[in-house]
């Protein structure tokens, strides 16, 4: 009985077998595929890529406008101008990631998390090909800490808590130049850059937040309101990247891709009353890139930034910008 069900099991597992096989058959033929001039891009040799990544985060958010609530008309007829800026708390994370043949798989740890120090949570989510790509950024986070100055309340210290925001960041490019310029030289090193070249990119970006100020809190600085802002704006524009070699084995990389916001919607209310909101020109969302890679025979290490900055609105009604970044240092054993 027990060789009948040896071979049963053997019979079994042949289709699996093969679906691996073809798989990896079609990474093969995509991986060593030549469409790009070999004069100034190549692909590393070794299939296999072990990537050990420390990244550091950020995030602020900049307010400007006039409050028109109930409260603030009281005291002035034409409301009362008010000014914050909130900094969330530096995010580090240590990352250990296994590639095969331009693919990559990682797992990251939050050292801080893992102490209770920090409760926020923040997915990233890239892809980088010659020909396009995209970051994705999503953070739902508490931590934000700074001040708010308001006419008739004064300068108020904002602590830890009292700004949830919750935050999509999307920026995309195509690359025209891609036969000769790689972004994944520089930001993935699934290829080499072997000579200077730049190109022309299409982008879009698009931002999604919600964000609520002093919820709940309001006894903790006396006539505060509680703020609560969504918005969401989508922009399209296009920029320009170009990879320097200055020698053999080194590559640095700068990119800017701005946006103009073609879609924009958003609502705004301070103790539950709407504020009108206009809109100003130009309204962006920038995305800048930049690295510095160092080559060796089977090992590679380097820094990279992504840097996104939305700005909206109007200061005689409110005015928002955001700024998300992104620090990167990386050592790859190609084996």
């Amino acid at each position: 009985m027990l060789l009948p069900i040896l071979l049963c099991g053997m019979v079994q597992s042949l289709p699996a077998q093969s679906l691996l096989k073809r798989i990896d058959s079609l990474l093969t033929e995509n991986y060593r595929k030549v469409n790009y001039d070999t004069a100034y891009l190549a692909r590393p040799k070794s299939r296999w890529t072990l990537v050990a990544r420390l990244n550091v985060s950020g995030a602020s958010i900049k307010t400007e406008g006039v409050d028109r609530s109930p409260l603030a008309l009281a005291q002035s007829p034409d409301g009362q101008q008010f000014k914050s800026r909130l900094d969330a708390n530096n995010k580090t994370t240590l990352s250990l990631g296994v590639g095969y043949q331009g693919i990559l798989l990682s797992l990251s740890v939050n050292p801080g998390q893992l102490a209770g120090k920090y409760r926020d949570y923040e997915l990233n989510l890239n892809c980088y090909r010659r020909n396009f790509g995209f970051d994705i950024i999503y953070q739902d986070a508490k931590n934000f800490n700074g001040w708010y100055d308001q006419k008739g309340i004064g300068h108020v210290d904002v602590p830890d808590e009292m700004l949830q925001v919750k935050t999509l960041n999307l920026n995309a490019y195509y690359a025209f130049n891609n036969r000769r310029f790689s972004y994944p030289a520089a930001f993935s090193q699934s290829y080499i850059q072997r000579r200077s070249a730049g190109s022309f990119l299409l982008a879009a970006s698009a931002m999604i937040q919600d964000a609520t100020l002093g919820e709940g809190q309001e006894a903790t600085i006396g006539k505060w309101e509680e703020q609560q802002l969504k918005t969401t704006n989508v922009g399209i524009g296009a920029g320009y990247g170009y990879n320097y070699v200055p020698k053999e084995r080194w590559l640095l990389h700068f990119s800017l891709l701005p946006t103009l916001i073609a879609y924009s919607h958003s609502s705004f209310t301070i103790g539950g009353v709407d504020v009108d909101q206009r809109n100003h020109f130009p309204e962006f969302i920038a995305t800048g890139r930049w690295a510095v890679v160092k080559l060796w025979d089977n090992k590679y290490a380097g820094l990279s930034m992504v840097y996104t900055y939305t700005t909206v609105g109007d200061k005689d009604d409110l005015a928002v910008d955001n700024v998300k970044w992104r620090l990167r240092a990386f050592f790859g054993l190609r084996i």
